[in-house]
């Protein structure tokens, strides 16, 4: 088992850098491998609880935050629309400008989310602004200004340029092996000592290559 990549840790929060292709905790047919179970063995030997406060999708990398205590949780989730969330993404196509989508997310009896107008659904909104981009792809920087399932990949496959490596929201390219999708930035007031935390990543190579080869 790898070693965890802990980007910052007190007696109140553990923040980790999540791999892609980790589930961020467990399934019905894979209990085991998850941050969630790494995560647990880690604090279980401190003798410390852990409660998750936000998940990435399995094949999503970047920052994902567990509280020691279910207060702790609770103070985090129910303040979590005020943290700032950015992440790094490569999209198929060439994006120049910034903008932004909005939308109701649904999803299908198979799971799968997709946009509408009906209010009905969970309003979306998702905010992008080009870094570099070349003739294929265009890296972006995107802020969730809603935090919903699936919302960067819907968003952007309602813009028609997809996210890179994810098929199922319609990529037809997966030249890196894998989704093109990081977590990499979060701001917020922390919940018990009310510092301002600030976390960041460094972009994944593999992202600025694609923009860089015309």
């Amino acid at each position: 088992m790898k070693k965890l990549d802990i980007i910052f840790e007190d007696k109140h929060l553990l923040i980790i850098n999540k791999p892609h292709r980790l589930l961020t905790i467990g399934t019905n047919k894979d209990k085991e491998h998850n941050l969630y179970r790494e995560v647990y063995d880690y604090l279980h030997k401190k003798n410390q609880k852990v409660f998750i406060v936000n998940r990435l999708d399995k094949d999503t990398s970047g920052l994902v935050v567990f509280a020691k205590s279910e207060k702790v949780k609770e103070l985090m989730q129910n303040n979590w629309d005020n943290v700032i969330r950015k992440y790094y993404a490569v999209v198929e196509g060439s994006i120049s400008k910034e903008g932004f989508v909005e939308s109701y997310l649904k999803e299908t009896k198979t799971l799968e989310t997709y946009s509408s107008k009906d209010k009905k659904g969970k309003y979306a909104k998702t905010i992008y602004k080009p870094l570099a981009y070349n003739k294929k792809y265009s890296l972006l920087e995107i802020t969730l200004v809603t935090g919903r399932k699936n919302q960067i990949r819907v968003h952007m496959k309602d813009i028609n340029h997809p996210l890179v490596g994810d098929k199922k929201y319609g990529s037809k390219s997966n030249p890196i092996n894998r989704m093109a999708l990081e977590a990499y930035y979060l701001e917020f007031i922390h919940p018990i000592t009310k510092e301002n935390i600030i976390l960041e990543l460094k972009i994944v190579k593999e992202f600025e290559k694609l923009v860089k080869c015309n």
